[in-house]
């Protein structure tokens, strides 16, 4: 009697535990690793108290619905009046690089830039150069 030799097939390797680990060290990976690079130092935010502003520090509010607000001053030509006013007496006369005033602007959050834009060119046009925009870290 003749027998057929029994022909072995290679048994084929269960790969499915491998990619569970492969897919458990790139979750991992992803989330212990840094996305973005360290800061070089520490910065700490600075406070939007009054107080901590300088002297001569001119400070002008934007509202949500575009209203421009200086001290007393609310609406454009009446805050733009006011600035001129305000330079005039902390520069006394026309401004120079060493005497001219910084402006901090304090806008809503919601104000379109647009808006923000258009307000620019009028600042500079009455000589303000510096002018900081107070913004919150989220």
């Amino acid at each position: 009697m003749r027998f057929r030799e029994a022909t072995h097939r290679a048994r084929r390797e269960n790969i499915l535990p491998m990619i569970n680990v492969v897919f458990l060290l790139l979750i991992f990976f992803l989330l212990t690793a840094q996305i973005a690079p360290p800061p070089p130092f520490e910065v700490a935010a600075p406070s939007a108290d009054e107080t901590d502003l300088a002297d001569g520090t001119l400070v002008l509010y934007l509202g949500a619905d575009g209203r421009l607000g200086f001290r007393e001053a609310v609406g454009y030509e009446a805050v733009l009046a006011g600035l001129h006013d305000a330079l005039r007496d902390q520069c006394g006369g026309p401004c120079s690089d060493d005497t001219r005033p910084i402006a901090v602007l304090r806008a809503d959050k919601s104000v379109n830039g647009s808006k923000l834009a258009a307000l620019l060119p009028k600042l500079a046009a009455l000589g303000l150069r510096d002018i900081q925009l107070v913004t919150v870290r989220k």
